[in-house]
């Protein structure tokens, strides 16, 4: 099985979240991520879906999901012609012998300390997966009392949108 990184972009409607995933559910295929948020046009969201599953399993995925109506437009990013992010919350242990280490770490990993307490310093840090998880690794050790993480968002690399004059033109028009 390969990671796959969809970019669907939907109507602003309430229930395509639910729709979407329920179509995920009723294939059997497990959502490892999942972002949405508004897009440059306010009648358009943006889904980033990441799944796990092989490439034909993938194609009947797409298949499915062009079928539901709100859905406009389906693009599978690459990691190389793409920029992915993820966001990281995280509450470290620390007093006042560790805290110095926690903050060198912090920025060792170009991350930014968002609330200290007396005993706790909570961490927000942005960047792909393999980042995020090194800068576990690195402290664990001090104790990690909560963790909150997004799901992964992405775009695709130079000028082009996906969200191109045909969408502009027509909300709510099919496309794939």
């Amino acid at each position: 099985m390969s990671t796959h990184t969809l970019s669907v972009l939907v109507e602003n409607t309430p229930g395509v979240l639910a729709r979407v995933s329920s179509m995920f559910m009723r294939r059997g295929f497990n959502i490892d991520s999942l972002a949405v948020g508004p897009t440059e046009i306010p009648e358009i969201s943006r889904m980033t879906i990441v799944v796990n599953v092989e490439e034909l399993p993938l194609e009947q995925v797409t298949k499915q999901l062009n079928k539901l109506i709100n859905v406009l437009k389906i693009v599978e990013l690459e990691s190389s012609s793409a920029v992915e992010r993820e966001l990281m919350l995280i509450k470290v242990k620390t007093d006042p012998q560790t805290r110095g280490q926690v903050l060198e770490t912090v920025q060792l990993f170009r991350a930014k300390v968002v609330d200290v307490a007396t005993d706790a310093v909570t961490v927000e840090a942005t960047g792909d997966a393999a980042k995020l998880a090194a800068m576990l690794n690195v402290l664990e050790p001090f104790g990690i009392r909560e963790i909150a993480q997004s799901g992964r968002v992405a775009i695709g690399r130079g000028p082009r949108s996906i969200t191109d004059r045909t969408l502009r033109a027509v909300p709510g028009s099919h496309t794939a």
